[in-house]
């Protein structure tokens, strides 16, 4: 069977209803799209893919006339010369470029942008209120050609477990997962959510739910890292540093201490996990590095020692720097704080110079955005500002498949467009070698094998 005309043929859903129990949710989810059915067998499909120009992830430039075939769920073959088995549908690509289901190793798929204008609004609803307004993200994010995130911390802990399982067992649309649960910080720290002064009384998340990665010392930090694995982590999320998003935070200033760091590495490679540290300033970027972190989580004040250390260490930078743009423009409409506008100033361009500086020297660098300090599905808008400061267009393509693959330890399920990797695939009209900025604009979606997407 042919489906011509990228019809969506086939597909088995569910109707999802999302309930926003108050006007401020309402309004907070006002700009997220409506969940519209979700895809029950997320990695099941059978499928032929026919490709005119194929970008396979691994490959530095990009092949012709290429047939993926999927079966269960996982690509079994990809040529020019691929013979379909009776009865395996063909999905016509021949007038796009495919491409992997690319990958953001820094979201937050929970949240929402209009929460940072007041974050009294996380003790204020109930967490079940909070899932509501994320759901829809899962979808945005899947629907942009991200079929693959890491999830790098919630303010509720669980949340980003919950919505995690919700999309594996095809209740609601949405990519591949780890998640984090919580953020590990010190007492008043970037991830903290003790908010002076408010009302227990008004408070629908329990304070304790909103504080379960706090911890001070390295002992404590080993008992919550031990907890937040227990509680179903996949990966770790620390805060090294300051933050720009959180009040009274120096993002140039460490936070953790070198053993409080290493407590937590320790941790997460005993059970084979990977380490994100948030870190913004240069001392905490080494710090980090040399306490066993995996990726570096904005590296905006890095400095050259810095970059060159992860280069020899193999630790992955992973800079957002598209979403200083959204703050400085969509944040000041909305209201954010001052205070995070003024760090976002002073964070943004010396990230940006940071960021050429690492692709000059040859360190790896993982797509990673930020989503939800900008609203989730517009992940893509990252890649123009990765081209503009020095990434070949190859390059970042890279960054958002095989690299963050292999940099969240799952390069032997996506991130390519080879044999035995789900069938994870996007197709876009035109060639993103040309112009980076096609990737804004996702015209089709598999999620294992099956058609997510179809314009």
């Amino acid at each position: 069977m042919e489906i011509s005309t990228l019809a969506r043929s086939g597909l088995k859903t569910i109707p999802l209803l999302v309930a926003l129990a108050t006007s401020s949710v309402a309004g907070a989810a006002a700009e997220v799209a409506a969940v519209a059915p979700a895809v029950l067998s997320p990695a099941s499909g059978s499928l032929a893919v026919r490709c005119g120009r194929l970008i396979d992830g691994l490959s530095p430039t990009a092949l012709l006339d290429q047939t993926v075939l999927i079966e269960g769920g996982k690509i079994v073959a990809v040529g020019s010369s691929v013979t379909v088995p009776p009865g395996v549908r063909t999905l016509d690509l021949s007038a796009q470029t495919c491409l992997p289901g690319m990958l953001d190793l820094h979201t937050h798929i929970t949240d929402i942008p209009q929460n940072t204008a007041d974050f009294t609004v996380y003790p204020r609803l109930s967490p079940e209120e909070h899932l509501a307004i994320g759901r829809p993200n899962g979808k945005a994010t899947l629907e942009a050609g991200f079929t693959t995130v890491r999830d790098v911390g919630t303010y509720i802990a669980g949340l980003d477990r919950e919505m995690r399982d919700e999309i594996d067992s095809g209740k609601i649309p949405g990519p591949r997962m780890q998640v984090s649960i919580t953020y590990l910080t010190v007492p008043g720290g970037g991830g903290d959510m003790l908010l002076p002064g408010f009302p227990k009384a008004k408070a629908k998340t329990p304070l304790a739910r909103l504080r379960r990665g706090v911890a001070r010392g390295p002992d404590e930090f080993r008992a919550k890292a031990e907890l937040l694995v227990a509680d179903g982590a996949t990966v770790l999320k620390c805060i090294a540093s300051g933050a720009v998003l959180a009040l009274g935070g120096i993002p140039g200033a460490p936070e953790m201490t070198p053993e409080e760091l290493r407590a937590v590495a320790e941790v997460a490679h005993k059970h084979g996990l990977k380490l994100a540290a948030h870190a913004h300033g240069a001392r905490s970027v080494k710090e980090a590095i040399l306490a066993g972190a995996d990726t570096i989580e904005h590296a905006s004040l890095i400095d050259e020692e810095g970059i060159l250390l992860a280069k020899e260490h193999g630790v992955a930078l992973s800079m957002d720097v598209y979403n200083g743009d959204y703050i400085d423009t969509e944040g000041r409409k909305q209201g954010w704080p001052a205070e995070f506008l003024q760090k976002n100033i002073d964070t943004t361009e010396a990230q940006r110079q940071a960021f050429t500086r690492a692709v000059q020297l040859g360190a790896t660098i993982v797509f990673a955005t930020d989503a939800a300090v900008y609203p989730n599905g517009l992940n893509a808008r990252q890649f123009r500002i990765m081209v503009q400061r020095g990434m070949t267009p190859m390059q970042a393509i890279q960054s958002a498949t095989s690299v963050a693959a292999k940099a969240m330890a799952w390069d032997d399920r996506v991130g390519a467009l080879v044999p035995g990797r789900f069938g994870d695939l996007v197709a876009v009209k035109g060639d993103p070698l040309a112009d980076i900025t096609v990737l804004e604009h996702v015209d089709t979606v598999l999620k294992g094998g099956e058609v997510v997407k179809a314009l």
